[in-house]
């Protein structure tokens, strides 16, 4: 198995980390100093800056003003985001836009990817249903709704209205959202998803603050109507959707844990006890060890996922096999690093003033993002005993 970027995919790095730069995790009050959100808004200044390197239009066809690149692509840009807590939408705005251009209507891809591309758009996604831990297809309801006048027709050739009515909780960055992207489930059980905008009537948006610190909402939607250029009724979009942003948390849990590590590597070399750095002792260089081999499981697992979602690729178990083996080391992995650099660095880990609180807290809502290690571990069950290996 090859795992060498291509020179495309090497230039996407060496951009990212331009960007990047010049962003520093304690921009923002400290999470534990602040009773509420850390800040009112994205960074506006750094979401301009990916614009303007063409990293928001990256995974966009050349059709939208896009590069045409895949998720390994994107993956490798929301890696280098979460070694500095970059606070943007990029996971949420690229994977609903993946979506609509993949599944949604044409005409409304056409207006809306553009814009999104340039940055002039933000969009996220409710995917955590009512609570996080049921499927949040689940938690809104889409029935079809015939009504006069100028709305379009649908596939079936009916002219198609859909109203919305439930919850999804914690949706990120909603109040800064322009379209939210929401699952929903029809009379017949099959899973939609719903483009709304906040500013819709029925659509109220509850204020919730994440265990990072970012400010999310509760969106609740009370027959909310929308025509069907915004529903996207593909069987298959959802499920392909929700891969997307698994698999993109993934690389997130990658990006923040390298980063913990080198952070810890850094304090040990410089701490000394008796008079020697306490890197030298073999406990601290075990135990640094094996989170390093916690990263590189959680790297092949992340590039397994995402390159099985790419390409279409076959195998002994379908993709959402590999999403949930990535998910699973990622939550379980990235865990396990904070918790050791926090025990690495003593008192100091905790220090308000040390950035690596804020890496803890982040890391414990990218480790419950999209189902912790125990739901994806059931999840991977159920795929073994329907799909017999031998």
């Amino acid at each position: 198995m090859d795992f060498t970027f291509t020179e495309e995919q090497q230039a996407v790095v060496e951009a990212a980390r331009a960007v990047f730069s010049g962003v520093v995790p304690d921009g923002v009050p400290s999470p534990a100093l602040v009773p509420g959100a850390v800040a009112e808004d994205i960074d506006r200044p750094l979401w301009a800056g990916l614009a303007s390197s063409d990293l928001l239009s990256l995974t966009l066809s050349p059709e939208h003003g896009g590069a045409g690149l895949d998720l390994v692509a994107l993956c490798l840009v929301l890696r280098e985001s979460a070694k500095v807590l970059a606070r943007v939408p990029l996971l949420e705005t690229c994977a609903v836009a993946m979506a609509l251009q993949r599944y949604g209507d044409r005409q409304l891809a056409a207006e809306l990817l553009p814009r999104t591309g340039r940055g002039e758009l933000v969009l996220t996604v409710g995917a955590n249903g009512r609570s996080g831990h049921d499927p949040a297809e689940l938690a809104v309801t889409a029935r079809r709704e015939a009504t006069a006048g100028t709305v379009p027709t649908n596939r079936d050739g009916d002219i198609a209205g859909w109203v919305l009515d439930g919850v999804q909780s914690a949706v990120p960055w909603a109040q800064a959202a322009d379209w939210i992207a929401i699952p929903a489930h029809t009379a017949g059980g099959r899973a939609v998803v719903a483009l709304i905008q906040p500013a819709q009537d029925g659509v109220t948006l509850a204020e919730q603050v994440s265990t990072s610190g970012e400010r999310f909402a509760e969106v609740r939607l009370e027959s909310v109507r929308i025509d069907g250029r915004a529903l996207i009724d593909d069987a298959a979009a959802w499920e392909w959707l929700r891969a997307l942003l698994t698999t993109g948390t993934c690389a997130l849990a990658l990006g923040l844990g390298e980063a913990v590590l080198a952070m810890t590597s850094e304090y040990t070399g410089k701490r000394e006890q008796f008079g020697f750095p306490v890197a030298t002792f073999q406990s601290v260089a075990v135990q640094a060890a094996d989170r390093y081999i916690d990263l590189r499981a959680m790297e092949v697992t992340l590039w397994q996922a995402a390159w099985r979602i790419s390409t279409g690729a076959g195998g002994k178990l379908p993709a959402e096999g590999d999403i949930a083996v990535a998910k699973i080391w990622a939550s379980d992995g990235v865990r396990r690093v904070v918790q050791t650099a926090q025990h690495l660095h003593g008192g100091f880990g905790a220090d308000t003033d040390y950035p690596l609180h804020r890496f803890h807290a982040w890391a414990k809502q990218i480790e419950l993002s999209l189902g912790p290690a125990a739901a994806h571990e059931e999840a991977l069950g159920d795929l073994l005993a329907a799909h017999l290996l031998g």
